[in-house]
């Protein structure tokens, strides 16, 4: 499954191996290392997130969230299995995910869904789609994900109890390709118990502020963090819907609710990540 592309990463190392000293050690110390070695590099991001008013009983609840798995010619077994095993090492209550699981085609869906079928969490696995699933096929990508026993929210919320207290997790189908619908998504939901929401794309927090309802928390992904994070300059390439909120943690101006940007499991053209390493976080809910 790995390298399947023209130039797999290991090949690319080899490769700079082969060169004159002087070039190799450029290729292998810069383009090498954001080509052949962090994309591999995964971290566990630890952010505890303070909610304001959070109810006794989900104070210290832990979200596992990965995001942006991309199976495909850059990422595929090896990468999604060692997040799915760190995901299940932190003993998370909760596991989120975010959307897009394909690159390219959606013949990718059945062995990345078999792979995340192995995740586990007593409150249960939750998933929203990404641009890229319906680049592909979204009724192929939904069905394998499905069929791998993951609870899959498009428009649409589910509540949870937790030590008799509620917690809705509301998920919004993707806003790239205009399907979402936030009113249709929170319309179940007491306007007073808190909710977490899953969407694809960061930026959309910004509509999000506009319910009335009470969001404590929105999860996304699809930036990637930019792939490329740049000392002094920052981020050259973020796409669309991913500018405002690009990575990490991140308050809402002038609203209560947190955004949590995560940096993603795989990669797209060009597959490469430089001080941008691809993540599994884990968050944890505090008074």
């Amino acid at each position: 499954m790995k390298g399947t592309h023209a130039l797999s990463r290991r090949q690319f190392l080899r490769l700079a191996l082969g060169l004159p000293l002087g070039a190799a050690m450029v290729a292998a110390g810069g383009g090498g290392y954001a080509y052949g070695l962090e994309p591999d590099w995964l971290a566990v991001e630890r952010v505890t997130v303070h909610v304001p008013g959070l109810p006794p009983a989900l104070d210290g609840l832990r979200i596992a969230h990965l995001s942006d798995l991309h199976w495909g010619p850059y990422t595929a077994q090896r990468e999604v299995r060692a997040a799915v095993e760190k995901a299940n090492a932190l003993a998370p209550d909760l596991i989120a995910l975010t959307g897009d699981y394909v690159l390219y085609s959606a013949d990718h869906a059945r062995p990345c869904a078999h792979e995340l079928a192995a995740l586990r969490a007593p409150l249960g696995v939750y998933a929203v789609p990404g641009n890229h699933d319906y680049w592909t096929d979204i009724e192929v990508v939904t069905a394998q994900l499905r069929a791998a026993g993951l609870s899959l929210l498009r428009n649409a919320a589910h509540r949870l109890e937790v030590n008799g207290a509620a917690l809705w997790l509301a998920g919004v189908d993707d806003v790239w390709e205009r399907h979402h619908d936030l009113e249709a998504t929170l319309v179940s939901v007491p306007l007073d118990e808190p909710v977490l929401l899953l969407v694809h794309e960061p930026d959309f927090a910004d509509e999000v502020v506009r319910a009335p309802h009470r969001l404590v928390l929105q999860l996304s992904g699809h930036s990637h963090g930019g792939q490329v994070n740049l000392p002094l300059l920052g981020r050259p390439i973020l796409p669309w819907l991913g500018q405002r909120y690009p990575a990490g943690l991140q308050a809402v101006p002038g609203s209560a609710l947190q955004v949590y940007t995560n940096r993603g499991i795989g990669v797209t053209a060009p597959p490469l990540r430089f001080n941008c390493r691809p993540e599994v976080t884990l968050l944890t809910l505090a008074r």
